[in-house]
């Protein structure tokens, strides 16, 4: 009996073409083309809070370029987004850009080779140069709205290149949910949250000793610091009592000897008891300070009593807050020493020494005071050679000096403990995963000793929405309402 094969199919005797090496030529590009057709990673706004499972992730800065570092740190979060999306659960998984600020704005100028001044006028027809001068003193300089535009140019160019490396990746991202940092709606959110604070007494603005980067010429909050281990050298040399007896101090930082407002040993330390209360007078500089006790001063490091300046550091803020020391800041924002001589150097050898320091830079300064101590047999021993830590602005490639200024800030309980328990009690609102991290939010919490500055002095970033009226002479009055 024959078998009947009408209407079946016959394999095809074509030749299947096996390539002799696989390749992934063109796998990836083809594979996120599919992704974004199909909405494989899309979010659905048709949902309830409890289908949500949301990320937040801070979004990585856009200027520059990204190493495998940057790249590979999303991986915890991506296995987190595709392992909620096999269970069931909506994915909010949105990525934003960074790109308002310090990073965006000295990337701007090292690849335009511009600078801004904002007393220059718009120059509605101006382009970058096309070979960027190499040395920052030939830089174009700019209106800021020239400068802004540039900004604009710039990051929006470094977003896609971003946002191409995070797709090739393969980061399951939904890609229709991109923000900027510095765009309307993210400058509008900012603006009313600030105004909220502010109606609701949480925002002020204060003149203040704020931590200040010489280099970028803005504030910087302590959320932004690092210490960096740098060489220095302990100066050994004498204040003088009324009797002429020599008390001697030891310090890193001689060139602020005409910032001194009072020094300070520790109330234990029976050195010094005899001295708590009486004026002494610095040397070179001639002025009378007070010796004073305070439990932060350690009777083990240097000479045991210490020359408190405003400022040198951190811990002279806190001993010219507490102790409620004259403010005799002698650096000016560019880093120099101002060109006024103060009003608290009253003699004539105090004057003519100042004039040989001020608008110096600080390290020049610091050869020129040391140079009028040895000239007056002041210098006691060597300088000790030391390594110890110094506050950087985590971008920023010199030392920070602490200067007064006007910023504004949020209360967040650095200096309120019943803020600051209330945020703690908050945390315990939240479960963490590792569980250890709750531990490192109670001591990040606990470590804050002041509150956050949010003001910057910067071009390309969210206005502050608040205004003055000016005077006469076109200062602003901060007073005014």
């Amino acid at each position: 009996m024959a078998e009947d094969t009408q209407g079946t199919d016959t394999p095809s005797t074509a030749p299947i073409n096996v390539p002799d090496k696989p390749a992934l030529e063109g796998l990836e590009a083809a594979l996120t083309q599919r992704w974004l057709a199909e909405g494989t990673y899309k979010f659905n706004p048709d949902t309830t809070r409890e289908q949500v499972y949301s990320i937040d992730t801070p979004p990585p800065t856009a200027s520059g370029s990204l190493h495998v570092g940057h790249m590979f740190s999303f991986t915890q979060t991506d296995v987190l987004a595709r392992y909620q999306r096999m269970i069931g659960k909506n994915v909010f998984y949105p990525m934003g850009w960074d790109d308002n600020g310090l990073p965006t704005e000295r990337r701007v100028q090292n690849y335009y080779g511009v600078r801004c001044d904002p007393a220059i006028p718009y120059d509605a027809g101006y382009r970058a140069p096309a070979e960027p001068a190499k040395n920052q003193r030939d830089f174009d300089v700019v209106s800021r709205r020239n400068f802004i535009e540039l900004c604009e140019e710039l990051a929006v160019e470094d977003e896609k290149v971003f946002e191409s490396l995070f797709q090739q990746l393969g980061l399951s991202v939904d890609w229709q949910l991109t923000y900027r940092t510095i765009d309307d709606a993210s400058r509008e959110v900012s603006q009313r949250a600030f105004l909220a604070n502010l109606a609701a007494g949480d925002a002020y603005m204060a003149e203040a000793p704020t931590l200040w980067d010489i280099t970028f010429r803005t504030a910087v909050a302590q959320a932004e610091l690092e210490d960096r281990e740098v060489a220095g050298a302990y100066y050994r040399y004498p204040f003088f009592t009324e009797d002429g007896e020599k008390i001697y101090v030891e310090t890193t930082r001689p060139e602020l000897l005409a910032a001194c407002a009072a020094l300070v040993a520790n109330p234990d330390d029976e050195r010094y008891q005899p001295l708590f209360g009486k004026m002494v007078t610095s040397p070179v500089f001639g002025v009378e300070v007070e010796v004073k006790a305070h439990p932060l001063a350690k009777a083990d490091k240097g000479s045991g009593i210490a020359m408190v300046c405003t400022f040198g550091d951190l811990t002279d803020v806190t001993w010219w807050r507490e102790l409620q020391l004259p403010t005799r800041a002698i650096v000016g924002r560019d880093g120099r020493i101002v060109g006024e001589t103060p009003d608290w150097i009253t003699t004539d050898a105090g004057r003519t020494a100042y004039e040989a320091i001020a608008g110096k830079t600080v390290f020049s300064a610091k050869e020129a005071v040391v140079e009028l101590l040895a000239a007056e047999d002041l210098i006691d021993g060597e300088p000790k050679k030391i390594m110890h830590p110094v506050n950087f602005y985590e971008k920023g490639d010199k030392p920070l000096e602490v200067v007064t200024s006007r910023q504004w800030y949020y209360r967040n309980g650095g200096r309120d403990e019943e803020r600051r328990a209330r945020l703690i009690a908050r945390g315990h609102e939240i479960d963490f995963h590792p569980a250890f991290m709750r531990s490192r939010f109670e001591n990040w919490i606990s470590g804050l000793n002041g509150d956050w500055l949010v003001s910057r002095q910067r071009f390309f970033g969210v206005p502050i929405p608040v205004w003055y009226p000016l005077d006469a002479d076109g200062n602003p009055r901060y007073d005014a309402r």
